[in-house]
Formats: C-alpha cells, structure tokens, sequence
C-alpha cells in the first residue's frame, strides 16, 4: 500500500507539477501580480481539477465495472498520452514576457473555467486512475482515496508554483536552460510509465 501511495504521489506530481498550461499560468501569475492577489486564481484552478477529479473518476469507475477487460486499453491509453505530453513539454516554445502588470489578476472564476476546460486535467486522471489505483479492496473508496491524495498532490504543486515563480518565471525566458528542464520532465514522465508496465510484466 504505501509503496502504491508513493507511486501515486510521484505521479501525480510528475503529471500535474510538470510545466503545463495551469502551472505555467500559476507561475507568470504570481510573477507579474503576486502570491496574495494570485491566491483566488489558484483556489479557482483546484475547484475546477476537483470536477475534473469526479469527471474522470465516474467515467473509468463505470468503464471497468461494466468491461474488466478495458483495463489493458484503458492504461495504454494513458500511458500514450503521457507520451504525448511528455513531448509537448519538452518540445515547448519559450514562454513570451508579458510585464505588463496593470491588468487585474486572474479571478477564482478564470481559474475554474481555466481546468474545468483544460483537457489536460481529464486525460491525466484518466492515466493516474488506469494504472495508479491505490489498492483499497472497495472500489469506490478506492477511486475516492485516489482523487483526495491527487487533489493534496496538486494543491501542494500549484502553490510552490505560484511561490517560486517570480523565480523560475525568468528561466523559462532562457532558450537552453528552459529546454534542459522541459526535457527532464519529460523523461521522468517517461521513466515513471515504463516502471509501470515493466512493474505489471513481472
């Protein structure tokens, strides 16, 4: 169990932590308007993954109940995409500066509408659920079990995001040092799959 739980843990992070649409938004958000005034934006980013949490968990709990046999698809699918956004991270173009810092901050509504859109937040659950279940013997405490310690994971992530980035914004204006770190991301996403399916081979 705790072995699952720390596989979910790194997973998750690796997924949600990596520098995607709502971390990077986090990031030049708390840059450019500071943590307080951030503050609603980040409140506003974990309501909308808690619907994207709920969403994805009725859907693959539904799945699996009615085909067991979906569950090969199911994490190949997941496996794909993490793949897939593995390259996007470390293809990614260099973020544009936007000084301008005399525009409101973002609201606790543009951070819900924000992940409750970003389809990134419904296929990355969609992966964690296919293949980083925590092993609770009921299936609906074990989906929900999951969907809190992922929600803790990404409420931890997203904040030192918008703490650190007044001082990661600045790296990612950087051509080389910003491809370096995307490419690491990218290959521990990589690493963590294949430990996955080479885990469930044995």
């Amino acid at each position: 169990m705790l072995e699952a739980l720390f596989s979910l843990v790194a997973a998750t992070a690796l997924l949600l932590g990596s520098p995607g649409p709502a971390p990077l938004a986090l990031a030049a958000s708390g840059a450019t308007f500071g943590i307080r005034k951030s503050s609603h934006f980040l409140i506003g980013i974990l309501l909308g993954l808690s619907v994207a949490i709920m969403g994805a968990t009725a859907g693959i709990a539904a799945l699996l109940a009615t085909w067991p046999e979906a569950r090969f698809a199911v994490q190949l699918c997941g496996a794909l995409y993490i793949g897939y956004i593995a390259i996007k991270i470390a293809t990614a173009p260099v973020i544009e500066k936007n000084p301008s810092a005399e525009t409101q901050a973002p609201s606790l509504l543009d951070g819900f509408i924000f992940n409750l859109l970003n389809p990134k937040a419904y296929a990355a659950f969609f992966a964690i659920f296919s293949q980083f279940l925590l092993p609770i013997e009921e299936s609906n405490l074990s989906y929900i079990a999951t969907g809190m310690v992922c929600l803790i994971v990404a409420a931890v992530v997203d904040f030192i995001w918008l703490c650190l980035g007044g001082s990661l914004r600045p790296v990612f204006h950087k051509p080389k040092q910003a491809r370096i770190i995307r490419v690491c991301f990218a290959l521990l996403m990589v690493a963590a799959v294949l430990i996955v399916f080479l885990r469930g081979m044995v």
